[in-house]
């Protein structure tokens, strides 16, 4: 489906992330901040203030970037907006859901997890 929007995995595409402070510290410091021509950024900071709107609105703007491949957002700010990210079925841009430093991942939550499982049985690996 990602042909539909014209979108593929192409060489130049932005990792986004949505986080905490530290999530979205550790990997602008790594060096995968930017700042496009339109000053739109490629993450967003979650603080105790932010509301859910403003959670689903980042989700959905980097969702609708073509110069996005994979939006990175922590398990625990998923969680809040289960709704929307279960409804993406696009491969591109991929949604990974990752730790943060005070909440533990779950694989049972993630959602890439769940529909891979039901793409294999156990006897696909015997």
């Amino acid at each position: 489906m990602a042909a539909k929007h014209g979108r593929s995995a192409k060489p130049g595409r932005l990792l986004a992330i949505i986080g905490d402070e530290d999530t979205c510290t550790g990997f602008l410091l790594g060096g995968v901040g930017e700042v496009n021509v339109k000053r739109q950024k490629n993450f967003f900071v979650v603080r105790k203030d932010t509301t859910l709107g403003e959670i689903e609105d980042a989700f959905k703007h980097f969702l609708a970037r073509n110069d996005i491949a994979i939006v990175m957002i922590n398990q625990h700010i998923a969680d809040e907006i289960r709704h929307l990210i279960d409804k993406h079925r696009e491969s591109i841009p991929a949604v990974l859901e990752v730790p943060s430093k005070d909440q533990p991942y779950d694989p049972a939550k993630d959602s890439i997890l769940k529909r891979a499982k039901g793409m294999f049985s156990a006897e696909d690996f015997r």
